[in-house]
């Protein structure tokens, strides 16, 4: 339905079909031509004009002996709805080029250590899938993340959580993609570098690294704990590449969740803990009143495809 003013400030609504009804009979020259055109019969085509006729307070034909042909307002009427037409005609093939993945857009939320490790092998595999589709994504950490779902900023973001604080499933609709397991940083030359696997217990005596205010020193004060220590912390680091290059100079060991490492620097060595160590979720999430696009659907399932066979070492 299509709002226009009329004389003394009054206003009246336009339906879109009667306007098409109207051009039909206008271009074809009759009512009975119209009516076939648009697979109506000749009555519902004039009963459609008399209604548009009504709604607009004036006559839109005249009938004469050789057919019908528009009056002034009839005239001003059709170019509009000529218009009018074309741009929903066009709209529609828009929204079909959008569902049909031909066109697009999607805005993604990730953070630093699955944007460099897991996350290529998605967008890489996507573009090869969509290739028209624009990818937009954001980096930043949780709190950013939340705030860029709630409030529409990202269609989709990669989220992680622990088993001892869960993200909430009726804030957001969740589909775990795997699991980040953490492992044990040293220095090439430590004591334990060529060691397959280590446990906690073994590691009481010594000196750890770790990221400041960040959920792994959480990690590492359940893991400790529960081997019988409580950790000695040896260096505060604001992100891995910094806690990998304390590691590797001998000022102290670390733990970190194996996205986070594997980029890493030379002259560092990357062990297993083993599963009494708490890896961490890795999550796609959106917000359960969006609306799915076509794009996100597809993304979606990039996602979960992928994540079904990702093994992060």
């Amino acid at each position: 339905m299509l709002s226009a003013p009329v004389q003394g400030g009054a206003s009246f609504v336009l339906d879109v079909k009667r306007l098409q009804v109207l051009l039909s009979v206008v271009e074809l020259g009759s009512v009975t031509a119209a009516a076939d055109a648009l697979m109506y019969t000749p009555s519902a085509v004039s009963q459609q004009l008399r209604r548009l006729e009504r709604e607009v307070g004036q006559p839109l034909m005249k009938r004469h002996a050789r057919g019908m042909s528009p009056t002034e307002a009839g005239e001003v009427l059709v170019l509009h709805a000529r218009k009018v037409l074309r741009q929903l005609t066009a709209a529609e093939a828009d929204l079909q080029e959008i569902a049909g993945l031909r066109r697009g857009r999607l805005v993604l939320g990730t953070f630093p250590t699955v944007a460099s490790s897991f996350l290529p092998l998605v967008v890489r595999r996507f573009q090869q899938l969509h290739p028209a589709i624009r990818l937009d994504i954001l980096s930043g950490r949780e709190a950013q993340l939340v705030e860029w779902l709630e409030n529409g900023t990202v269609d989709l973001s990669l989220l992680w959580d622990y088993e001892w604080r869960r993200l909430d499933p009726s804030r957001f609709n969740l589909t775990k993609l795997f699991d980040d397991p953490t492992v044990l940083v040293v220095a090439a030359d430590h004591r334990l570098s060529r060691r397959r696997r280590v446990e906690m217990a073994e590691l009481v005596d010594e000196d750890w690294i770790v990221r400041s205010d960040h959920p792994v020193v959480e990690v590492l004060r359940r893991s400790a704990v529960a081997a019988g220590f409580e950790p000695r912390v040896s260096f505060r680091a604001n992100d891995y590449q910094e806690a990998q290059a304390m590691v590797g100079v001998g000022l102290g060991i670390a733990v970190a969740p194996r996205t986070a490492v594997l980029n890493r620097i030379a002259n560092v060595r990357v062990i297993p803990l083993g599963p009494r160590v708490p890896a961490r979720r890795v999550l796609v999430a959106h917000r359960p009143d969006r609306v799915d696009t076509a794009a996100g659907a597809a993304f979606h399932a990039v996602l979960v495809e992928t994540g079904a066979t990702y093994r992060p070492d």
